[in-house]
Protein backbone atom coordinates (compact mmCIF):
# COMPACT_ATOMS: atom_id res chain seq x y z
CA UNK A 1 0.00 0.00 0.00
CA UNK A 2 1.27 3.61 -0.68
CA UNK A 3 0.48 6.03 1.55
CA UNK A 4 1.61 9.75 1.04
CA UNK A 5 2.25 12.01 3.98
CA UNK A 6 1.83 15.87 3.90
CA UNK A 7 2.83 18.19 6.41
CA UNK A 8 1.86 21.76 5.30
CA UNK A 9 3.53 24.46 7.44
CA UNK A 10 2.31 27.89 7.45
CA UNK A 11 5.17 28.63 4.36
CA UNK A 12 5.89 25.38 3.52
CA UNK A 13 5.01 21.98 2.37
CA UNK A 14 6.80 19.09 3.08
CA UNK A 15 5.80 15.46 1.31
CA UNK A 16 6.72 11.63 1.59
CA UNK A 17 5.75 8.97 -0.35
CA UNK A 18 5.79 5.40 1.48
CA UNK A 19 5.54 1.27 0.30
CA UNK A 20 3.92 0.25 3.41
CA UNK A 21 4.70 -3.76 3.02
CA UNK A 22 2.62 -6.62 4.23
CA UNK A 23 5.43 -7.13 6.46
CA UNK A 24 4.41 -3.71 8.56
CA UNK A 25 7.95 -2.16 6.98
CA UNK A 26 8.20 1.06 5.31
CA UNK A 27 10.02 1.57 2.83
CA UNK A 28 10.60 5.07 1.62
CA UNK A 29 9.73 6.09 -2.28
CA UNK A 30 10.54 9.92 -2.20
CA UNK A 31 10.13 12.57 -0.46
CA UNK A 32 10.51 16.14 -1.18
CA UNK A 33 9.88 20.26 0.63
CA UNK A 34 8.36 23.36 -0.64
CA UNK A 35 9.82 26.16 0.63
CA UNK A 36 8.86 30.02 0.95
CA UNK A 37 5.11 29.54 -0.36
CA UNK A 38 3.84 32.77 -0.89
CA UNK A 39 7.17 34.31 -1.93
CA UNK A 40 8.86 35.46 -5.52
CA UNK A 41 11.60 33.21 -4.72
CA UNK A 42 10.54 29.72 -3.62
CA UNK A 43 12.87 26.76 -3.95
CA UNK A 44 11.85 22.96 -4.05
CA UNK A 45 13.76 20.08 -3.34
CA UNK A 46 12.51 16.51 -4.16
CA UNK A 47 14.40 13.64 -3.69
CA UNK A 48 14.21 9.70 -4.99
CA UNK A 49 15.02 6.55 -2.96
CA UNK A 50 16.04 3.45 -4.91
CA UNK A 51 17.71 0.76 -2.84
CA UNK A 52 20.50 2.14 -1.84
CA UNK A 53 20.65 5.13 -3.97
CA UNK A 54 19.33 8.49 -3.87
CA UNK A 55 18.45 11.47 -6.36
CA UNK A 56 18.19 14.75 -5.18
CA UNK A 57 16.82 17.28 -7.16
CA UNK A 58 16.72 21.22 -6.37
CA UNK A 59 15.21 24.16 -8.10
CA UNK A 60 13.83 27.34 -7.48
CA UNK A 61 10.12 28.72 -8.60
CA UNK A 62 7.60 30.67 -8.00
CA UNK A 63 4.68 29.24 -5.71
CA UNK A 64 2.09 31.61 -5.18
CA UNK A 65 0.02 29.47 -2.71
CA UNK A 66 -0.61 25.63 -1.14
CA UNK A 67 -2.92 24.78 -3.11
CA UNK A 68 0.03 24.79 -6.55
CA UNK A 69 2.50 23.17 -4.47
CA UNK A 70 0.41 20.51 -3.61
CA UNK A 71 -0.05 19.93 -7.12
CA UNK A 72 3.68 20.73 -7.72
CA UNK A 73 4.36 17.87 -5.34
CA UNK A 74 2.16 15.54 -7.18
CA UNK A 75 3.57 16.24 -10.62
CA UNK A 76 7.20 15.40 -9.27
CA UNK A 77 5.94 11.96 -7.64
CA UNK A 78 4.30 11.30 -11.30
CA UNK A 79 6.85 12.97 -13.70
CA UNK A 80 8.99 10.75 -15.69
CA UNK A 81 12.27 11.75 -14.79
CA UNK A 82 11.71 12.49 -10.63
CA UNK A 83 8.76 10.31 -10.17
CA UNK A 84 8.46 7.35 -8.58
CA UNK A 85 4.66 5.87 -9.68
CA UNK A 86 2.99 5.64 -13.45
CA UNK A 87 -0.19 7.88 -12.29
CA UNK A 88 -1.73 9.05 -8.80
CA UNK A 89 -4.27 6.51 -8.51
CA UNK A 90 -1.29 4.20 -7.21
CA UNK A 91 -1.53 6.60 -3.75
CA UNK A 92 -3.98 4.22 -1.87
CA UNK A 93 -4.40 6.76 0.99
CA UNK A 94 -2.71 10.27 2.21
CA UNK A 95 -2.11 11.28 5.97
CA UNK A 96 -2.01 14.70 6.99
CA UNK A 97 -0.08 16.21 10.15
CA UNK A 98 -2.67 18.72 11.37
CA UNK A 99 -1.21 20.77 14.74
CA UNK A 100 -3.78 21.76 16.97
CA UNK A 101 -6.73 18.40 16.78
CA UNK A 102 -8.14 20.50 20.58
CA UNK A 103 -10.12 17.96 22.99
CA UNK A 104 -11.99 16.19 19.77
CA UNK A 105 -9.93 13.55 19.18
CA UNK A 106 -7.81 11.10 20.51
CA UNK A 107 -6.58 8.89 17.51
CA UNK A 108 -5.84 9.45 13.88
CA UNK A 109 -9.37 9.68 12.00
CA UNK A 110 -10.58 9.54 8.83
CA UNK A 111 -11.28 12.52 7.49
CA UNK A 112 -14.76 13.53 6.16
CA UNK A 113 -17.28 16.90 6.90
CA UNK A 114 -17.62 16.72 10.75
CA UNK A 115 -13.42 16.42 11.18
CA UNK A 116 -12.68 19.45 9.00
CA UNK A 117 -15.46 21.46 10.17
CA UNK A 118 -13.79 20.49 13.78
CA UNK A 119 -9.99 21.38 12.40
CA UNK A 120 -11.33 25.07 11.15
CA UNK A 121 -12.88 25.49 14.30
CA UNK A 122 -9.26 25.09 16.11
CA UNK A 123 -8.23 28.09 13.96
CA UNK A 124 -8.17 30.44 16.72
CA UNK A 125 -5.75 27.99 18.29
CA UNK A 126 -3.33 27.66 16.12
CA UNK A 127 -3.69 30.35 13.51
CA UNK A 128 -0.54 29.57 11.53
CA UNK A 129 -1.13 26.09 11.20
CA UNK A 130 -4.47 24.42 11.28
CA UNK A 131 -5.57 26.75 8.03
CA UNK A 132 -2.74 25.48 5.91
CA UNK A 133 -3.20 21.74 7.19
CA UNK A 134 -7.21 22.07 6.21
CA UNK A 135 -5.59 23.59 2.44
CA UNK A 136 -3.55 20.35 2.21
CA UNK A 137 -6.45 18.34 3.05
CA UNK A 138 -9.06 20.35 0.46
CA UNK A 139 -6.42 19.80 -2.08
CA UNK A 140 -5.90 16.37 -1.64
CA UNK A 141 -9.59 15.68 -1.84
CA UNK A 142 -9.41 17.34 -5.04
CA UNK A 143 -6.12 15.59 -6.45
CA UNK A 144 -7.20 12.33 -5.20
CA UNK A 145 -11.02 11.91 -5.30
CA UNK A 146 -12.20 8.87 -3.35
CA UNK A 147 -8.94 7.87 -1.70
CA UNK A 148 -9.27 8.02 1.78
CA UNK A 149 -7.40 10.96 3.49
CA UNK A 150 -5.80 10.60 7.49
CA UNK A 151 -5.62 13.15 9.99
CA UNK A 152 -3.06 12.84 12.74
CA UNK A 153 -2.93 15.58 15.36
CA UNK A 154 0.11 17.00 17.09
CA UNK A 155 -2.43 16.86 19.87
CA UNK A 156 -3.65 13.45 20.21
CA UNK A 157 -0.74 11.81 22.20
CA UNK A 158 -1.42 14.13 24.93
CA UNK A 159 -4.76 13.99 25.38
CA UNK A 160 -4.28 10.84 28.31
CA UNK A 161 -3.15 13.89 30.69
CA UNK A 162 -5.17 14.30 33.47
CA UNK A 163 -7.01 17.30 34.57
CA UNK A 164 -4.15 18.33 37.14
CA UNK A 165 -1.69 18.66 34.61
CA UNK A 166 -3.69 20.12 31.76
CA UNK A 167 -5.66 22.89 33.56
CA UNK A 168 -4.39 26.49 34.28
CA UNK A 169 -5.37 27.59 37.47
CA UNK A 170 -7.77 30.58 36.02
CA UNK A 171 -11.18 30.72 36.74
CA UNK A 172 -12.74 27.20 35.35
CA UNK A 173 -14.93 29.00 33.30
CA UNK A 174 -12.48 30.52 30.78
CA UNK A 175 -11.97 26.31 30.20
CA UNK A 176 -15.50 25.49 29.46
CA UNK A 177 -16.14 28.86 27.43
CA UNK A 178 -12.84 29.07 25.79
CA UNK A 179 -11.14 25.65 26.16
CA UNK A 180 -7.90 27.37 27.86
CA UNK A 181 -5.72 24.35 28.91
CA UNK A 182 -2.68 22.26 27.62
CA UNK A 183 -2.53 20.54 24.89
CA UNK A 184 0.56 19.66 24.18
CA UNK A 185 2.57 19.85 20.80
CA UNK A 186 5.45 17.41 18.81
CA UNK A 187 2.92 14.28 19.88
CA UNK A 188 3.52 12.40 16.78
CA UNK A 189 7.00 12.49 17.83
CA UNK A 190 7.19 11.98 21.73
CA UNK A 191 4.73 8.71 20.63
CA UNK A 192 7.01 7.30 17.48
CA UNK A 193 11.05 8.14 19.57
CA UNK A 194 8.85 6.33 23.05
CA UNK A 195 7.69 3.15 20.93
CA UNK A 196 11.36 2.94 19.16
CA UNK A 197 13.13 3.31 22.49
CA UNK A 198 10.55 0.31 23.94
CA UNK A 199 11.74 -1.56 20.94
CA UNK A 200 15.51 -1.12 21.19
CA UNK A 201 15.64 -2.06 24.78
CA UNK A 202 13.62 -5.07 24.25
CA UNK A 203 11.10 -4.56 26.72
CA UNK A 204 6.79 -3.50 26.50
CA UNK A 205 6.60 0.23 25.75
CA UNK A 206 2.88 -0.27 28.44
CA UNK A 207 5.32 -1.09 31.20
CA UNK A 208 7.75 1.58 30.70
CA UNK A 209 8.20 5.19 32.31
CA UNK A 210 9.94 7.28 29.99
CA UNK A 211 11.01 10.86 29.36
CA UNK A 212 11.58 12.21 25.82
CA UNK A 213 12.96 15.11 24.73
CA UNK A 214 13.02 16.76 22.11
CA UNK A 215 15.49 19.57 20.64
CA UNK A 216 15.20 21.25 17.93
CA UNK A 217 14.20 24.66 17.09
CA UNK A 218 11.36 24.25 18.65
CA UNK A 219 11.50 22.07 21.81
CA UNK A 220 9.51 19.80 24.11
CA UNK A 221 9.68 17.18 26.33
CA UNK A 222 6.89 14.87 27.53
CA UNK A 223 6.07 12.61 31.15
CA UNK A 224 5.59 8.73 29.41
CA UNK A 225 3.76 6.50 31.83
CA UNK A 226 3.29 2.79 30.29
CA UNK A 227 2.82 4.31 26.79
CA UNK A 228 0.41 7.25 27.78
CA UNK A 229 1.54 11.04 28.12
CA UNK A 230 1.12 12.17 31.92
CA UNK A 231 2.55 15.86 31.14
CA UNK A 232 4.50 17.77 28.56
CA UNK A 233 5.76 20.80 28.57
CA UNK A 234 4.55 22.95 25.81
CA UNK A 235 1.26 24.61 26.87
CA UNK A 236 -2.30 25.91 25.36
CA UNK A 237 0.70 27.23 22.28
CA UNK A 238 3.77 26.35 21.35
CA UNK A 239 5.29 28.95 23.09
CA UNK A 240 5.70 27.55 26.85
CA UNK A 241 8.32 24.81 28.24
CA UNK A 242 11.57 24.95 27.71
CA UNK A 243 13.46 28.06 26.24
CA UNK A 244 13.98 27.26 21.97
CA UNK A 245 15.47 29.06 19.15
CA UNK A 246 13.35 32.10 19.14
CA UNK A 247 10.71 31.06 21.44
CA UNK A 248 10.55 32.16 25.51
CA UNK A 249 9.63 29.16 26.83
CA UNK A 250 7.92 29.48 30.67
CA UNK A 251 8.06 32.93 32.13
CA UNK A 252 6.24 35.13 34.76
CA UNK A 253 2.90 35.48 33.11
CA UNK A 254 2.84 39.21 34.31
CA UNK A 255 5.72 40.24 32.10
CA UNK A 256 3.72 40.64 28.65
CA UNK A 257 1.70 43.20 30.47
CA UNK A 258 4.74 44.86 31.94
CA UNK A 259 6.54 44.89 28.54
CA UNK A 260 3.27 46.29 26.50
CA UNK A 261 3.34 49.39 29.57
CA UNK A 262 7.19 49.86 29.29
CA UNK A 263 8.47 49.30 26.11
CA UNK A 264 4.91 50.72 24.33
CA UNK A 265 4.33 47.30 22.39
CA UNK A 266 0.97 46.11 21.19
CA UNK A 267 -0.20 42.86 20.85
CA UNK A 268 0.95 41.91 17.56
CA UNK A 269 4.79 43.28 18.60
CA UNK A 270 4.94 41.71 21.67
CA UNK A 271 3.22 38.38 20.02
CA UNK A 272 6.69 38.78 17.66
CA UNK A 273 9.19 39.31 20.44
CA UNK A 274 7.85 36.48 22.22
CA UNK A 275 8.35 34.00 18.91
CA UNK A 276 10.66 35.28 16.94
CA UNK A 277 13.05 37.16 19.01
CA UNK A 278 12.95 35.29 22.18
CA UNK A 279 14.80 32.66 23.80
CA UNK A 280 18.23 31.45 22.64
CA UNK A 281 18.38 34.20 20.00
CA UNK A 282 16.91 36.33 22.86
CA UNK A 283 20.51 35.82 25.03
CA UNK A 284 22.80 35.47 22.86
CA UNK A 285 21.70 36.72 18.94
CA UNK A 286 21.82 33.64 17.76
CA UNK A 287 18.87 30.50 17.16
CA UNK A 288 20.98 28.31 15.89
CA UNK A 289 23.45 26.00 18.42
CA UNK A 290 25.28 25.02 16.00
CA UNK A 291 26.49 28.45 15.65
CA UNK A 292 26.30 28.94 19.44
CA UNK A 293 28.50 26.60 20.11
CA UNK A 294 30.97 28.19 17.59
CA UNK A 295 30.47 31.15 19.80
CA UNK A 296 30.80 29.83 22.74
CA UNK A 297 34.25 28.36 21.85
CA UNK A 298 35.69 31.52 20.55
CA UNK A 299 34.90 33.40 24.06
CA UNK A 300 31.64 34.28 23.70
CA UNK A 301 30.11 35.19 27.25
CA UNK A 302 26.34 34.97 26.12
CA UNK A 303 26.53 32.25 23.81
CA UNK A 304 28.03 30.56 26.78
CA UNK A 305 24.92 31.92 28.89
CA UNK A 306 22.63 30.50 26.12
CA UNK A 307 24.20 27.19 26.91
CA UNK A 308 24.05 26.74 30.51
CA UNK A 309 19.99 28.43 30.24
CA UNK A 310 19.01 25.83 28.07
CA UNK A 311 20.64 22.70 29.46
CA UNK A 312 19.40 23.74 33.24
CA UNK A 313 16.07 24.30 32.33
CA UNK A 314 16.31 20.80 30.31
CA UNK A 315 17.46 19.40 33.64
CA UNK A 316 14.68 20.72 35.37
CA UNK A 317 12.24 19.26 33.82
CA UNK A 318 13.65 15.86 34.35
CA UNK A 319 13.41 16.18 37.82
CA UNK A 320 10.15 17.63 37.95
CA UNK A 321 9.16 14.25 35.45
CA UNK A 322 11.03 12.13 37.13
CA UNK A 323 8.77 13.21 40.23
CA UNK A 324 5.51 12.82 38.46
CA UNK A 325 6.32 9.47 36.88
CA UNK A 326 7.69 8.03 40.66
CA UNK A 327 10.49 6.06 38.40
CA UNK A 328 12.27 6.49 34.97
CA UNK A 329 13.31 3.71 33.18
CA UNK A 330 15.08 5.96 30.02
CA UNK A 331 15.73 9.07 28.77
CA UNK A 332 15.50 9.67 25.06
CA UNK A 333 17.00 12.42 23.25
CA UNK A 334 15.50 13.47 20.03
CA UNK A 335 15.38 15.95 17.20
CA UNK A 336 18.30 17.78 15.53
CA UNK A 337 20.04 18.87 18.68
CA UNK A 338 18.93 15.88 20.52
CA UNK A 339 20.23 13.72 18.31
CA UNK A 340 23.23 15.66 16.92
CA UNK A 341 24.40 17.65 19.68
CA UNK A 342 26.65 16.03 22.44
CA UNK A 343 27.79 18.21 24.33
CA UNK A 344 23.99 19.67 25.03
CA UNK A 345 23.35 15.86 26.16
CA UNK A 346 26.40 15.78 28.17
CA UNK A 347 25.58 19.00 29.88
CA UNK A 348 21.99 18.16 30.71
CA UNK A 349 22.73 14.57 32.35
CA UNK A 350 25.63 15.93 34.20
CA UNK A 351 25.12 15.56 38.27
CA UNK A 352 21.78 13.50 37.57
CA UNK A 353 23.51 10.52 39.68
CA UNK A 354 20.49 11.32 42.28
CA UNK A 355 18.45 9.75 39.33
CA UNK A 356 20.92 7.14 39.11
CA UNK A 357 22.31 8.10 35.66
CA UNK A 358 25.51 7.73 34.91
CA UNK A 359 26.79 8.64 31.64
CA UNK A 360 29.45 7.09 29.18
CA UNK A 361 30.87 10.55 27.57
CA UNK A 362 32.78 7.91 25.06
CA UNK A 363 29.85 6.81 23.80
CA UNK A 364 27.97 10.06 23.96
CA UNK A 365 30.84 12.02 21.86
CA UNK A 366 30.77 9.24 19.28
CA UNK A 367 30.11 10.09 15.22
CA UNK A 368 28.20 7.09 15.08
CA UNK A 369 24.50 7.17 13.18
CA UNK A 370 21.52 6.92 15.88
CA UNK A 371 19.80 4.92 17.00
CA UNK A 372 22.37 4.16 20.20
CA UNK A 373 22.17 3.90 23.86
CA UNK A 374 24.61 6.52 25.75
CA UNK A 375 24.68 5.49 29.15
CA UNK A 376 26.91 3.17 30.99
CA UNK A 377 26.98 -0.58 32.24
CA UNK A 378 26.39 0.97 36.18
CA UNK A 379 23.47 3.39 35.09
CA UNK A 380 19.92 2.22 36.53
CA UNK A 381 18.37 4.80 34.10
CA UNK A 382 18.95 4.01 30.57
CA UNK A 383 19.94 7.01 28.08
CA UNK A 384 19.12 6.88 24.19
CA UNK A 385 19.57 8.42 21.32
CA UNK A 386 16.73 7.50 18.83
CA UNK A 387 15.72 9.95 15.44
CA UNK A 388 12.28 10.94 15.15
CA UNK A 389 11.21 10.07 12.22
CA UNK A 390 6.87 12.33 12.53
CA UNK A 391 6.05 11.40 8.35
CA UNK A 392 6.28 7.81 8.93
CA UNK A 393 5.03 7.56 12.30
CA UNK A 394 1.86 9.83 10.19
CA UNK A 395 1.65 6.99 7.43
CA UNK A 396 1.61 3.86 10.10
CA UNK A 397 -1.23 5.70 12.05
CA UNK A 398 -2.67 6.36 8.26
CA UNK A 399 -2.23 2.32 7.85
CA UNK A 400 -3.81 1.28 11.12
CA UNK A 401 -6.61 3.83 10.69
CA UNK A 402 -7.88 2.56 7.15
CA UNK A 403 -7.98 -1.41 8.77
CA UNK A 404 -9.83 -0.74 11.33
CA UNK A 405 -12.26 1.44 9.16
CA UNK A 406 -12.44 -1.85 7.51
CA UNK A 407 -10.87 -0.62 4.01
CA UNK A 408 -8.13 -1.61 4.10
CA UNK A 409 -8.92 -5.00 1.60
CA UNK A 410 -10.19 -2.70 -1.22
CA UNK A 411 -6.87 -0.61 -1.20
CA UNK A 412 -3.95 -3.54 -0.97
Amino acid sequence: MKILVINTGSSSLKYKLFNMEASSKAVLLADGIIERIGEQKGKLTHTIFKGNQKKRLARKENIKNHKLGMHLAVNMLIDRETGVIDDISQIDAVGHRVVQGGEKFTTAVIIDNKVKKAIRENFTLAPLHNPANLTGIEVSEELFPGIPNIAVFDTQFHQTMPEKAFLYALPYEYYTKYKIRKYGFHGTSHKYVATQAARLMGKDKDKLNLITIHLGNGCSMCAIEKGKCQDTSMGMTPLSGIMMGTRTGDMDPAIPGYLMEQANLGTRELNNVLNNKSGLKGICDLSDMRDIHEASAKGNDRAKLAIEMFTFQIKKYIGAYAAVLGSVDALVFTAGIGENDDIIRAKVCENLSIMGIEMNLQKNSSKAIPPFSIHSKNSSVQVWVVPTNEELEIARQALNTISQDGRQDNLL
